[in-house]
């Protein structure tokens, strides 16, 4: 599956496929991960990271909106700048922790147990240490932890991977992390289930559909995507799952992936000029760009729209035109050589229609010929 104006859902682990084990972010990944945006492809981050972890993370990856599937699966949400913490939660696949609890207890008695708390971190039955868990802790009773449904569960005792078939028998699913280490969640919970719901809601073909990973906990959604693609670096048998794979997190082995499903475009463009251009390739029809004022005079959206079966719909959002002015998008349409807008610059006005509905002053410039 290759650069193509047909839309693609991406599915992204984060840890050793985004950001390396230092946190660090590839060079190039956030201005990729814009340029796919612009093509028209849904961009959906999928980790075994609690919401905790996972929202400063899309913040640093420019990902303000659109879809995340969190906790291996377990919550999936909507990322939204205009909801209160930014994000909906659309979907929490919760369970009854108890008896998965007293099980591991009974297996290993020194057994620590986390639960998450969506969006703050975690409730605990003793300290864990700084960086093992995303987001905020507070130490309660174990009788506290089994007293209410949970999205997911952490357990950490020594050799504890090797009772993963015990407790999997309670009913629940089991990611073992490491020997040390298992993820809890509900019956039949994974990344590829969640994922398979977006999928369906966004309305994208099953075979148009890319994963990237490189955790055992990616295999699901490896089998699950219509092109699967394994990190370089990742286990033998997450790489022998995967169609293809590329470089390691060190070689930003995800880049390629990401630049294999937009267009080549003269990299001598600034960002907005390339990535209106990008849009504008991949649209199946012609194409307006659409913008929104914000508070002020900048804007605090921009769009390719496109024509299709005789009505206007929403293509790819344009990233690097939120906060800038019109007179940025016109010149920016210039730089990509694109038929409108005509005239001298600065003289374009008339060129700039009204829109509604979709903001508190929006318009619309034509960039292909109608």
């Amino acid at each position: 599956m290759t650069a193509t104006s047909a839309r693609v859902l991406v599915a992204l682990d984060i840890d050793g496929t985004l950001i390396d084990g230092d946190r660090r972010i590839p060079s190039g990944t956030v201005e990729m991960l814009d340029f796919v945006r612009a093509a028209g492809h849904e961009i959906v981050l999928a980790t075994g990271r609690s919401l905790a972890g996972l929202l400063p993370i899309a913040t640093r990856l420019g990902l303000a909106h659109g879809w995340a599937v969190c906790s291996n699966g377990a919550l999936t949400i909507h990322l939204d700048p205009s909801a209160p913490s930014g994000y909906d939660i659309v979907e929490a696949r919760m369970f009854d922790p108890a008896p998965v609890i007293r099980r591991a207890v009974d297996v290993a008695p020194a057994v620590r147990v986390a639960i998450e708390e969506i969006g703050w971190g975690w409730r605990t039955s003793s300290p864990f240490e700084p960086g093992e868990l995303n987001g905020h802790q507070k130490n309660v009773l174990l009788a506290d932890l089994m007293a209410e449904p949970a999205t997911r569960i952490a357990l950490t005792a020594p050799d504890l991977r090797r009772y993963s078939d015990t407790l999997r028998a309670t009913g629940v699913t089991v990611a073992p992390q490491r020997a040390d280490w298992l993820d809890i969640t509900a019956p039949g919970v994974n990344k590829a289930v969640a994922l398979d719901a977006v999928r369906t809601h966004l309305d994208i073909r099953a075979d148009r559909t890319v994963a990237v990973g490189d955790g055992v906990n990616d295999l699901d959604m490896l089998a699950w995507a219509g092109r699967s693609v394994a990190m370089g670096h990742a286990p033998t048998i997450v790489r022998s799952a995967a169609d293809e794979t590329t470089g390691t997190i060190d070689q930003a082995g995800a880049l390629a992936v990401l630049a294999s499903l937009v267009p080549a475009v003269d990299d001598s463009l600034s960002p907005l000029a390339a990535q209106i251009a990008t849009a504008e390739q991949t649209a199946p029809g012609p194409v307006v760009l659409r913008v929104w004022h914000g508070i002020g005079s900048d804007l605090a959206r921009c769009e390719a729209w496109t024509l299709q079966d005789g009505r206007w719909v929403r293509h790819a959002p344009i990233p690097s035109g939120v906060g800038i002015t019109m007179r940025a998008i016109e010149t920016a349409a210039l730089e990509a050589g694109l038929p409108y807008p005509r005239g001298d610059e600065g003289r374009r006005r008339a060129q700039w229609r009204s829109v509604t509905g979709h903001g508190p002053a929006g318009f619309e410039l034509p960039l292909s010929g109608l």
